[in-house]
């Protein structure tokens, strides 16, 4: 199973693609999509938009594992990324792509085994996890491949739904 992490953002969106297949692990590609802080927040949305459809089409992930969103103390940059998860899942619902949301917490469990790790360790597993030499860089894209390895490592135990009008969340 080809799954495609997201870690949205405006100015970042991180991606990382992994390969799932009986417990082994593989990174196939990860990045980041940026777009320019002197644009207006609608430019930097279709960029991401078209951006997003053009991995989704290069990539043909199976499915699409996205953090959820956690506002913490500055609720507009919050609203700007609530947008941006917006035109995202709008393209992987264009392209039929199922989508399965995680919280921050939800990742660090699945990635670390404890829910309230801290970033760095974090970023350290998923290099483990998926035997890479060094911490994927940007860390958006390190945050994207945890994403995935949550889902990677969550799916296993999801109830596959066949009632095409549940959204599939977790």
């Amino acid at each position: 199973m080809r799954i495609l992490g997201i870690d949205p953002g405006v100015a970042i969106v991180g991606f990382g693609l992994i390969e799932s297949d009986r417990g082994s692990l593989r990174m196939l590609q990860y990045g980041a999509i940026t777009t320019p802080a002197g644009q207006p927040l609608a430019a930097r949305l279709l960029q991401i938009s078209r951006d997003m459809e053009e991995l989704i089409q290069s990539f043909q992930p199976d499915e699409m594992s996205i953090e959820e969103l956690f506002f913490s103390k500055n609720i507009t940059t919050g609203i700007a990324v609530a947008h941006a998860r917006g035109v995202i899942l709008c393209a992987a619902e264009k392209h039929k792509l199922p989508i399965y949301e995680y919280t921050p917490m939800q990742v660090k469990q699945a990635v670390v085994g404890y829910g309230l790790a801290d970033k760095k360790q974090v970023m350290d597993m998923t290099r483990r996890l998926l035997k890479l030499k060094a911490v994927p860089r940007p860390d958006d894209a390190a945050d994207a491949l945890a994403i995935a390895l949550c889902h990677a490592r969550s799916a296993t135990s999801l109830l596959r739904r066949t009632d095409p009008g549940v959204k599939e969340t977790v």
